[in-house]
């Protein structure tokens, strides 16, 4: 899990950092938009759309921003229709990667990952090659600096998750997918500070990387620059020091 929670913490400082140049936001906006569709304005009710505001605030996003996305998803405002797809692929020494679009054009996203894949030594498979390996979990990470870490840990599995790990500067902190939304709301009722929530598919099976991981996170890296794209997840293990001299970190 080291290097899996390792590359959790530098996408995370990546998307502060796509966010000072708005980057970012463009992929944040699809999901408010689509999880409001989905489940409603009331982020209170609608665990996606509180979820997808996390993510939002934890990158800057402009208060404004978020409510106009919020009526473009619910139809108070005119909007692209987005649809949730998933692609799956194998990178370099056969890393598995889940990938999660959002897109008005499927067509147009195959082909541009198909594109990505090709250039990077990897290869689009078919649905159900790779799904299987990747559970779906809640994760929350919470700044190190602001608490003590045996006291998190307790208020965590008091409220529900499932493991705690302690990586950079973050806590991390794992639950079921159904009940990520519950353990956010009570870790904010302790007065904790969520520094971002979301749905992820952690790899029950993974793959040693260290000699192809070059390779790996450039393709991971463009996979990830797509507009379509949203997250891609990979079951590749890479050693820490290998990949803080890749990624600067």
């Amino acid at each position: 899990m080291s290097g899996h929670n390792k590359w959790a913490s530098i996408k995370h400082k990546k998307a502060k950092e796509d966010a000072k140049r708005g980057k970012i936001f463009t992929k944040v906006i699809r999901e408010i938009i689509v999880s409001a569709r989905d489940g409603g304005c009331d982020p209170e009710s609608n665990a996606s759309l509180k979820n997808a505001i996390v993510r939002a605030n934890a990158v800057n996003m402009p208060k404004e921003n978020i409510e106009r996305a919020i009526k473009k998803g619910t139809g108070e405002l005119e909007g692209v229709r987005y649809e949730t797809v998933f692609y799956e692929g194998y990178g370099p020494g056969g890393v598995a990667l889940y990938i999660q679009a959002l897109t008005d054009n499927k067509t147009r996203s195959v082909a541009a990952i198909r594109h990505v894949f090709s250039v990077h030594n990897g290869s689009l498979a078919e649905k159900g090659s790779v799904a299987w390996n990747f559970k779906k979990t809640g994760s929350i990470m919470i700044p190190q600096n602001d608490y003590d870490e045996d006291e998190i840990m307790m208020k965590a599995l008091d409220c529900g998750a499932e493991d705690f790990v302690t990586q950079d500067e973050f806590f991390i902190i794992y639950t079921d997918a159904k009940e990520l939304n519950k353990v956010v709301t009570s870790l904010e009722k302790e007065n904790i500070k969520i520094e971002s929530a979301e749905l992820d598919y952690i790899p029950q099976n993974t793959v040693p990387a260290n000699v192809n991981a070059s390779q790996i996170i450039k393709l991971v890296e463009a996979l990830e620059d797509l507009d379509d794209v949203q997250n891609v997840y990979a079951n590749f293990q890479i050693d820490d020091e290998i990949l803080e001299k890749l990624t600067g970190e």
